[in-house]
């Protein structure tokens, strides 16, 4: 028999966030809470289910997030909350550094009520650029210095610190590029996607070289669950995506390709920081909980096409 749980998303309403509480609802012991300031989550993408509360709340503010924890006695927590998006988080510097705040009020307040462990979305941008590929959870130097990799760098130290200080439990979760179809046009597959079925130019900055490894969400949201459920990825850091690398232009033409799409390829100026030359997980650990292989970019692009066309 099922143990009923009670679970909080922070940041909810975001594309992992919301599939992950989608995934989460279907078992009906479970209470998820749902907690999100809507500045980029929208609140449509929330699973409209009786075991779902949503809250609109500022992760940030400390008195938003003690009424919460007073009013629920929360067995998991996922910290998802977070400003995001490369554009969005070079334009937005003093924001990102906030999300420190978020930080410390959902582990000071998961120590003191109870909660059995935490689990926060890190970042492969806390690798900086790579000193090897693929890179491993264990031996690849955190090297950026980007505002949101360092918070998501200061975030893992917390989660460390809380684990040393006061026996609070954590998994760390390092998200590679995952994509999904509640993604919004800030990420490159969405951006990609809809221009191309709309006939538009994809724009590329520089001249596309720079390779990133694409995740389906449903891969990233099992993994994650099963990390829940799972004793032995306890206190530990786990790479969360694809381990097939491909550069920004081959993505570009794939999706060209499978939509059919008359599209043309337009090359911006470079980024002057933040565009990482390459990134690749070790996803052996993943692949381990998951017990199956990953959805291949084909397979998941085909379903957001058909996502999109339906909603057309």
């Amino acid at each position: 028999m099922t143990r009923r749980r009670t679970i909080l998303i922070t940041g909810g309403a975001g594309n992992v966030g919301s599939a992950l509480a989608s995934k989460l609802v279907q078992n009906t012991d479970y209470t998820v809470v749902i907690v999100d300031n809507l500045t980029t989550g929208r609140k449509h993408k929330i699973p409209k289910t009786e075991n779902v509360v949503f809250i609109k709340a500022d992760v940030n503010n400390y008195n938003d997030m003690v009424a919460i924890f007073g009013r629920y006695n929360f067995n998991y927590v996922f910290h998802y909350a977070a400003v995001v998006g490369v554009t969005r988080t070079l334009e937005n510097p003093m924001s990102v550094l906030e999300d420190i705040e978020g930080i410390k009020n959902v582990l000071n307040l998961s120590k003191n009520s109870g909660v059995k462990r935490v689990f926060y979305s890190s970042s492969s941008e806390v690798y900086g650029e790579p000193f090897e590929i693929p890179q491993n959870e264990q031996t690849t130097p955190l090297n950026s210095r980007l505002p949101y990799a360092i918070v998501k760098n200061v975030g893992e130290a917390f989660f460390r610190s809380y684990y040393d200080e006061y026996g609070l439990e954590y998994t760390i979760f390092r998200f590679f590029n995952t994509y999904g179809p509640n993604q919004s046009d800030d990420f490159v597959v969405p951006r990609f996607l809809r221009a191309a079925l709309a006939g538009e130019p994809l724009y590329i900055y520089g001249d596309g070289s720079q390779t990133r490894s694409f995740c389906y969400v449903d891969d990233n949201v099992d993994a994650c669950i099963k990390a829940m459920y799972s004793e032995t990825h306890i206190n530990e850091v786990l790479n969360i995506g694809s381990d097939i690398e491909m550069t920004i232009l081959e993505l570009a033409q794939n999706i060209i390709e499978l939509t059919n799409s008359k599209s043309e390829i337009v090359h911006l100026p470079a980024l002057k920081e933040g565009d990482m030359k390459r990134r690749c997980p070790d996803n052996t650990k993943m692949k381990d909980l998951l017990g199956r292989e990953l959805v291949s970019l084909e397979e998941g692009l085909k379903d957001l096409i058909d996502f999109y066309e339906d909603r057309s």
